[in-house]
């Protein structure tokens, strides 16, 4: 079994994939799903997402760019502004500067794509091990095209999770992201110290920075579904 790190989203996953954003948007998704929405729909573009709103009422956006909510959108991309929330019966429509992307990176080639954080890091490392036969690659979303500390450190976490359950070659890129994760002092301040933690705290948003440090607090790993059969959307559920 292979375990492989992308530090930046490459393409070509023939297997298991984990998508990390955890600053904030794969954060955000356990935290609508954990909060009773029926499915979250990550959109190529935030025209899709808006497109599919239209004519229903049970349908709700949220979404970001710069860290600043999307106009036109009903929420931004705040775990905590969705733990505050209830979306029993609703679909959550969701578009983001850098996660989106990197899910449909995955989803080009993966036969499992699987959004993981620090929040579900236990559960979503359990969930790939159960599901792969071939390769686990955790793929880091980053922020604007360049490496981010906070998703290489979460890679870190879930790459020494992974390890511990059985027997992987590893690459480079899981090499990287184990130093950062054994060398860094704790979440919190290893989220907070990076560029985007800090971008965030300038936004007044550093209580997002703190609720993505949290470790294994939800068992929820959202999945992607198979057949998903709405243009330009990936449909992603409970798992």
């Amino acid at each position: 079994m292979r375990l492989r790190v992308d530090l930046l989203p490459h393409g070509h996953y023939p297997d298991v994939v984990l998508v990390v954003d955890v600053l904030r948007a794969t954060t955000t998704a356990v935290q609508y799903l954990e909060r009773g929405a029926e499915a979250l729909l990550l959109t190529a573009t935030p025209e899709v997402a808006l497109s599919l709103r239209e004519g229903s009422s049970d349908i709700l956006l949220g979404g970001e760019r710069g860290g600043l909510p999307i106009p036109g959108f009903d929420f931004g991309n705040s775990p905590v502004e969705a733990a505050g929330q209830n979306f029993t019966g609703k679909t959550v429509v969701m578009n983001t500067t850098n996660g989106t992307g990197a899910a449909f990176a995955a989803a080009e080639t993966g036969k499992h794509v699987l959004l993981a954080a620090l929040v579900n890091a236990h559960a979503a490392a359990r969930r790939a091990r159960s599901l792969a036969t071939e390769e686990i690659a955790v793929v880091c979303a980053g922020t604007d095209t360049r490496v981010g500390l906070e998703d290489v450190y979460t890679a870190g976490v879930l790459a020494e999770y992974l390890l511990a359950m059985g027997a992987f070659s590893s690459d480079d890129g899981t090499r990287i992201a184990l130093t950062v994760r054994r060398n860094a002092a704790d979440p919190v301040e290893t989220l907070s110290s990076s560029a985007h933690g800090q971008h965030l705290a300038d936004l007044g948003l550093g209580g997002d920075v703190r609720h993505a440090a949290q470790v294994s607090t939800s068992t929820l790993v959202p999945t992607l579904a198979p057949g998903g059969d709405t243009p330009g959307a990936l449909r992603f559920v409970a798992g």
